[in-house]
Formats: structure tokens, C-alpha cells, sequence
């Protein structure tokens, strides 16, 4: 979804040049702000909480766009994992969509359902509105209040000067003088009037102007999160429909939409045991390999120590008739005796090593078999899980 950064810069660019204006125009804004301060004072503070807030508004769209990009990339990828939303920040203008989904795995909507969906959310946003548009009314209402209540001014001053008015044993010029004096009064009110709708009307079009940004950068959140939903939502069958024009009951379609969450849950759980299922038959195939390999090696020594023995048992006369002396006479050297004794010696003992390593491949056999038995019957537990 489109963040509004567009809105915020054309905000802040309008905010400048308001500014900028008001750089200009800063004598004659200051006499006028002066005509009547309280009152001016308060329509430009009524002015800077609506700037505030206008901000607020649009800023409080990033939460609810950033929740729904989450709850997007969870729906597609995090959620066959097992991932949930219940660590996320729950959003406030989705709040009646954060309450449907909860943990659920997948995320499918009736017709009804979503319209019910974008009311509660259009409701909130229209609710949100409502005292931005109450500030642009209340800088109108306040430049009018101000407005008359210079005019009452204007009018008692008025009222006042002439009957103050004397021409009586006077001559024009006292006279000029006093009713220049006079107009002072009326002047002011004057001033209070003007200034007071000057600053009313002109911060109520300022108002308005980042009233309009924020209001299409929260339709256009709406816009955006009314396509995707409408891509998530799931229309009835007309096979469905009765004879006429009436359409199937509410708890009919509550059924079928269950049911169908029903097998689309099936659906994962079969795949996830088929899944698992080729990881076994991969594992078992890795196994008969090794086992194989493994046997190969045992017919080898086997070999080995078969020859071996035959060797053993052909040289133990030889070297007993070595050890005891030629048959013609003359017995063998003592170190002669000795290496025939060291000889024989090393082969009992080559014997004895080849005898443990039978047995060590024996046990090594044992354990892969062993594990052999485990991956098969987990595996069949979790086909029939």
C-alpha cells in the first residue's frame, strides 16, 4: 500500500507559503492582530490546533499501513510457517479487521463481511473527520462573532458621538475636533470587525486546504485497502442460488465457508506429511547407501581375514619345524628362534585386531539399524497424524 508522503509534502509546502505571506504582509498582520488581541489570539490558536491535528491525521495512516503490509507478508509467507499477528501492534482504524483475523492462517472474506468491514472502517474515518471540519466552522463562526461584536462597538461610538454633538455657541472648527475625536471609538470597532474576519476566513481556507490533503490521504488508504480485500473475498456460487432470486441462508453460507477452511487446513496437513514423508524416504535411501557401502567393506575384511588364516595355519608347522631344527640335523641360532617367536606373535596379534574390528563394525551395523527402525516409525506416526 502507498504511504502518504505526497500529502505531508504538500502540506508542508503550503504551510510555507502561508508563511512566507505572512513574512511579507507582517506590519500591516500585526496592526491588525492588535485591533483586537484576545480575540484574534484565540482564532489563531483555534488555527494551530487544526494544523496539528490535520497533521495527526495523516500521520496516523503509516500504523495502520504498516499493520497491513505485515499482516500481507505473514499471509503469503509467515503464517505456513506457523508465524501469528499476536505480537504486532494492533492498529486502531483496523481494529474491527484485527479482531476477525486474530491468529487465524488464512484470511478469506463473504461479500457481507467485507462490506460490514469497510462500513466499520469508513465509520471510524468519518468519525476522525468531524472535528477538523468543527475548526473550520469554528474560524468561520469566531471572524463573524468577531465581525459583530466590532459592529456593536462601531455602532454604540456612532450613537455616542452624535449625541455628544453640540452646535451650539460653538464654532466649526471645535466642532470638526470633537467629532474627529469621537470617530476614534467607532474606528476601533471597526478594526475589531475587520481584523477578526480577516483572520477567521483566511485561517478557515488554510484549514480547509490541509483538510482536503488529509481526507484523500485517508481515501486513498481506504481505496487501497478496499482493492485488496475485494481481491481476498469470496463470492457465493450461483449453482448456489434457489429458483427466483433469492439466495442462499446466511448459516448455509457460514457452513460452506467453514467447510472449506476445513479442507484448505487438510489440504497444508497432507503436504506437510508429504513433505515429511520424502525427507523419511530421502533418509532411508542415504541409509541403504551407507549400509551398503558398509557391507561391502565387512565381505572385504572377511576376505582378508579369511586369507589371513589360511596363511596363519600353512606357516604355524613351518615355523614349529624351523623352531625345533632341520629334519636333517642342526638345530636353529638363538635369534633365528627369537624372530620366528616375534613373528608369530605379530600374527596372533593381527588376528586378535582384525577379530575387534569385526565386532565394531558388527555394533556400528547395529546402531544404523536402530536408526533405520526410529526414522520409519516416526515417519509412520506422522503419517498418521
Amino acid at each position: 500500500m502507498t504511504r502518504p508522503h505526497r500529502y505531508l509534502f504538500r502540506m508542508f509546502l503550503f504551510l510555507a507559503a502561508v508563511s512566507g505571506i505572512g513574512a511579507i504582509l507582517y506590519l500591516p498582520l500585526q496592526s491588525a492582530f492588535m485591533a483586537n488581541a484576545p480575540l484574534n489570539g484565540l482564532i489563531v490558536s483555534v488555527l494551530g490546533l487544526g494544523i496539528i491535528y490535520n497533521f495527526r491525521q495523516v500521520v496516523r495512516v503509516y500504523p495502520e499501513i504498516a499493520w497491513i503490509g505485515a499482516f500481507r507478508q505473514n499471509l503469503e509467507s509467515g503464517f505456513e510457517r506457523g508465524a501469528t499477528m499476536s505480537e504486532a501492534r494492533p492498529p486502531k482504524l483496523l481494529a474491527p479487521m484485527a479482531a476477525m483475523v486474530g491468529n487465524r492462517q488464512t484470511f478469506t472474506l463473504s461479500a457481507l463481511a467485507m462490506r460490514s468491514l469497510l462500513d466499520g472502517i469508513l465509520s471510524r474515518l468519518d468519525e476522525s473527520r468531524d472535528i477538523s471540519r468543527y475548526t473550520i466552522g469554528l474560524l468561520i463562526f469566531l471572524g463573524l462573532l468577531g465581525t459583530f461584536w466590532g459592529l456593536l462597538e462601531t455602532i454604540s461610538s456612532i450613537s455616542g458621538v452624535i449625541s455628544g454633538l453640540s452646535i451650539n455657541g460653538s464654532d466649526a472648527t471645535t466642532m470638526f475636533t470633537d467629532l474627529k475625536r469621537g470617530l476614534e471609538a467607532p474606528m476601533s470597532g471597526m478594526g475589531t470587525a475587520f481584523s477578526s474576519s480577516l483572520f477567521g476566513l483566511a485561517g478557515s481556507l488554510a484549514l480547509g486546504f490541509l483538510d482536503l490533503q488529509a481526507n484523500q490521504a485517508q481515501n486513498r488508504f481506504y481505496n487501497e485497502l478496499e482493492d485488496w480485500l475485494s481481491s481476498v473475498t469470496r463470492l457465493p456460487s450461483g449453482a448456489l442460488t434457489g429458483d427466483g432470486e433469492q439466495t442462499v441462508p446466511v448459516y448455509v453460507q457460514a457452513l460452506l465457508e467453514q467447510t472449506a477452511e476445513s479442507l484448505e487446513n487438510l489440504q497444508r496437513t497432507i503436504q506437510r506429511g508429504e513433505e515429511s514423508r520424502i525427507a523419511v524416504n530421502a533418509n532411508v535411501v542415504a541409509l541403504g547407501d551407507k549400509l551398503e557401502t558398509l557391507t561391502d567393506h565387512m565381505r572385504t575384511e572377511q576376505a582378508l581375514m579369511k586369507s589371513l588364516a589360511e596363511t596363519q595355519v600353512e606357516i604355524k608347522p613351518i615355523l614349529a619345524q624351523l623352531a625345533e631344527g632341520p629334519i636333517g640335523g642342526g638345530g636353529l641360532d638363538e635369534a633365528t628362534r627369537t624372530h620366528i617367536r616375534n613373528l608369530d606373535v605379530y600374527v596372533a596379534r593381527l588376528t586378535e585386531e582384525l577379530s575387534v574390528g569385526r565386532d565394531e563394525i558388527i555394533q556400528q551395523l547395529r546402531s544404523e539399524i536402530k536408526l533405520l527402525a526410529r526414522i520409519v516409525a516416526a515417519s509412520g506416526d506422522a503419517g498418521e497424524s
